[in-house]
């Protein structure tokens, strides 16, 4: 059940990214000549007007087909648009997806009264890091190790990715911004109502919301979903995670089923797989939105560097090599996938 759940869950998310693009391109004037569910062998279509809608073989995939993406081939075709209405339609996608985050994190917290703070409260019984030049009741944790910090939840992922137990901090103490160099932070036993658990030995004040409190803190929370998303690439890059780390739809997938399995209750795995959902739909978003070729953003950054070569030079780059461009990226994140995709698969296998 959990399996198929999570396959509802992320198909209808990559669903909802191609539908921003066909509402946006539609809203332009831009001619679509199909919008498919799935890829490969056709299973349905219906055609309404010039659109087909379609109902393919593979699932996890959708695609919004716009006439003349490359070249100018009529009037209404994509590269005949307004420059503008180009980007609004690239942007779209991602848009709906980060909307859709919002939304479901928005309806989680809309029955919550209360949310963590940053500010902290106290310390377990005998925590070494407290003082005048360390951390004192009453401080607000406005950074770790350079990173700025917008809701509690980020403060032990930070610190759980601190490798030396020394943290450098920011503060607000009564009123002012401190900075706190290499204090000592990390898990250790503490006595917790009779029996002993790792923790870092902070306590975090709480804050009552109204349903303005409640919308704020859901942006806030859709807003740390794509930090994590930027922390994790930026990671990548600099090699502190490696590309095994990976996960593509079918890890995902994998992944959700294992939460929903986990989950005490049938509530609870709903619960917990519409939050992961929320966090994989500001994902898509975020990784759509990259310069690279293939995605989203390479086709943006594509569309603002031919308008600044058309307007500095007066020369604008031919159909044919945006396709190249895009035809290369597509392999290249083809193979990508497929990498990861095999990754996957191999893990399902052994943990089985």
């Amino acid at each position: 059940m959990y399996v198929l759940l999570s396959i509802f869950i992320f198909g209808f998310l990559i669903i909802i990214h191609e539908s921003g693009h066909f509402l946006v391109a539609k809203l332009s004037g831009i001619q679509v000549n199909e919008f498919s569910i799935g890829a490969g062998p056709l299973l349905w279509r219906h055609q309404s007007g010039e659109t087909q809608f379609s109902l393919r073989l593979l699932p996890l995939m959708a695609y919004c087909a716009m006439e003349g993406e490359a070249e100018d081939t009529n009037p209404r075709s994509f590269a005949a648009a307004a420059p503008w209405k180009r980007f609004l339609v690239l942007v779209a996608g991602s848009a709906a997806n980060l909307l859709a985050g919002l939304l479901v994190v928005v309806l989680m917290y809309s029955g919550v009264s209360s949310f963590a703070t940053t500010t902290i409260t106290g310390f377990a019984p005998g925590f070494p890091s407290q003082g005048e030049r360390m951390l004192m009741e009453g401080d607000q944790v406005l950074a770790i190790n350079g990173r700025t910090i917008l809701v509690y939840n980020e403060i032990p992922t930070l610190l759980s990715l601190d490798t030396d137990g020394a943290v450098d901090l920011e503060v607000l103490r009564a009123g002012k911004r401190v900075k706190l160099d290499a204090v000592p932070l990390s898990l250790r036993e503490y006595e917790e109502n009779g029996q002993k658990a790792l923790r870092y030995g902070i306590s975090f004040g709480i804050e009552q919301v109204n349903v303005l409190g409640r919308l704020r803190y859901g942006a806030l929370y859709t807003l740390d979903f794509a930090r994590m998303t930027l922390w994790g690439l930026e990671m990548l890059v600099t090699g502190q995670v490696g590309v095994q780390e990976l996960r593509g739809p079918v890890g995902m997938v994998s992944t959700m089923s294992d939460v929903g399995k986990s989950s005490p209750t049938v509530m609870d795995a709903v619960l917990n797989l519409l939050y992961l959902g929320a966090f994989i739909a500001v994902n898509l978003g975020v990784m759509n939105l990259l310069p690279l070729p293939g995605l989203d953003g390479g086709q943006i950054l594509l569309l603002v560097l031919n308008e600044l070569s058309q307007k500095l030079f007066g020369v604008r780059m031919s159909g044919k090599v945006q396709q190249g461009f895009n035809s290369v990226g597509l392999l290249l994140l083809l193979a990508l996938v497929v990498f990861v995709a095999f990754q996957d698969i191999v893990r399902l296998v052994q943990g089985a």
